[in-house]
C-alpha cells in the first residue's frame, strides 16, 4: 500500500557561515564537514528513509544545486528536485512542496527538515517524529519539534509550552533573545529552542497559507495545475519573482492557534557555526580539533583547523582560532569573533567579485 507520509528536505541556503569552505558553488549541506564520510544532506536523507520510502522524498532546492543533490541523494529522481529559481525564505520553500503534494495527494502528511542539521541519538529522534505523524494524523494542528535547551543560547529562537503534556500547545516563539532573556527562558523550564523541523497534514498547511499568507495561497494555489509539468519551471520562476520573502516562522506560526510541539533531548545541533563545529569535533589533549594527518601544532590550545586533503599546516602559538583553509582563500580568526565572517565574505567580495565567494 501507498505511504502517505512524505518528507521535505530545505535544501537551498549558500551556508555562508562556513566560508571559506562553504562556497556558493558547493554549499554546506552538500559538505562532510565534522569528517563522518558523508554529507549534510545524505546523513539527512538516511535518518528519514527509515520513515518515508525513498519515492516520498522532495528536495527543494536552488536551481544551481540539482545536479548536487542528484549526486548526493541517488535513490530519488529529477521530479523529486523542486527547484527555486531565487531564495525567498523559508514560508515560499514550504509552500513549493505543500502546494505540490496537495496535488499529487491530498491524503499526505508532511515532515519538513533542514538539509543540515547534526542529530546524535536518531533512534530517540524517529521515535518522536512517529508520535507527530500519530498526532498530526489526527488533529488539524501545526507541529513543530522543540529541543531541550542545555545553555543559555542567543543564536536559536525558543518555543514556550502552554502546559506539561507530551505534545504542547503552543504559548508564544520568541526570536533569538539577548544573554538575560536566555538564561532567563533557561531557568522557568518552559523554553525550548525551535529546531525548524515540522510535521503536520498537507492540508492543514494549505489552509494555513491560505488563511495567514493569502497572496502566496493565491499564487501557489494558482499554479497547481503547472506543478510536475513541463510547465512548472517558467510558472515557477514567474511566481517566485513576485512572493514576499518571509519565514514560515513569522508568517504562519506565530500566527496560527493550532500549533503544538513535542520536545525532545536527542542529541541536535544546527552545526550553525565553526563554534558549533568545534563543539562537536573530537579533540586532542590540548583542546584542539584538528585533521587526523598533516597539521602540526605547537603552543596552540582550543583552536579548530580545516585542511583540504594532502596539503599540511604547521600552527605555532594560537589560541582559540579558527584556521579554515581552502585551495584559494585561507582565513585566520578568533573563535570569539567567528560572527564577522560575513563580513569578511563582503569584503573580499568587493575587493575580488564572486570568485572567491
Amino acid at each position: 500500500m501507498a505511504s502517505n507520509k512524505y518528507c521535505v528536505i530545505m535544501a537551498g541556503g549558500i551556508g555562508s557561515r562556513f566560508w571559506p569552505k562553504s562556497r556558493q558553488s558547493m554549499p554546506k549541506q552538500f559538505l562532510d564537514i565534522l569528517g563522518t564520510g558523508k554529507s549534510f544532506i545524505r546523513h539527512t536523507y538516511e535518518r528519514f528513509a527509515k520513515i518515508v520510502p525513498a519515492e516520498n522524498f522532495l528536495v527543494v532546492t536552488n536551481h544551481k544545486y540539482k545536479d548536487l543533490v542528484l549526486e548526493h541523494i541517488p535513490e530519488i529522481g529529477e521530479r523529486q528536485v523542486l527547484c527555486e529559481p531565487i531564495g525567498r525564505n523559508t514560508a515560499p520553500c514550504i509552500a513549493y512542496a505543500a502546494y505540490t503534494l496537495m496535488k499529487q495527494n491530498p491524503d499526505a502528511e508532511m515532515i519538513v527538515t533542514p538539509a543540515d542539521h547534526l542529530i546524535l541519538n536518531e533512534e530517540d529522534f524517529r521515535q518522536i517524529i512517529g508520535e507527530c505523524l500519530e498526532f498530526a494524523d489526527k488533529h488539524d494542528a501545526l507541529l513543530t519539534v522543540g529541543i531541550k535547551p542545555t545553555r543559555p543560547d542567543t543564536g536559536y529562537g525558543y518555543i514556550q509550552v502552554s502546559d506539561t503534556n507530551v505534545i504542547s500547545k503552543v504559548k508564544c516563539f520568541t526570536e533569538k533573545p539577548n544573554l538575560e532573556l536566555a538564561q532567563t527562558f533557561l531557568q522557568t523550564g518552559e523554553f525550548f529552542w525551535n529546531s525548524g523541523i515540522f510535521i503536520w497534514k498537507v492540508q492543514t498547511i494549505v489552509e494555513a497559507f491560505r488563511k495567514h499568507l493569502p497572496e502566496h495561497h493565491a499564487m501557489f494555489s494558482g499554479v497547481m495545475k503547472a506543478l510536475g509539468t513541463d510547465a512548472e519551471k517558467t510558472t515557477v520562476e514567474i511566481v517566485f519573482s513576485e512572493c514576499r520573502a518571509i519565514s514560515i516562522d513569522y508568517g504562519i506560526m506565530e500566527k496560527a492557534d493550532n500549533v503544538y510541539v513535542r520536545c525532545g533531548d536527542f542529541g541536535w545541533s544546527d552545526v550553525g557555526t565553526w563554534g558549533s563545529v568545534y563543539q562537536h569535533s573530537r579533540k586532542d589533549r590540548y583542546a584542539n580539533a584538528v585533521p587526523e594527518q598533516g597539521c602540526y601544532l605547537y603552543d596552540t590550545r582550543s583552536s579548530i583547523v580545516s585542511l583540504p586533503k594532502d596539503k599540511v599546516a604547521v600552527i605555532s602559538g594560537l589560541k582559540e582560532y579558527i584556521v579554515v583553509d581552502t585551495d584559494d582563500v585561507l582565513m585566520i580568526c578568533p573563535r570569539s569573533e567567528e560572527q564577522n565572517i560575513k563580513k569578511f565574505i563582503d569584503e573580499v567580495k568587493f575587493h575580488n567579485g564572486d570568485k572567491h565567494i
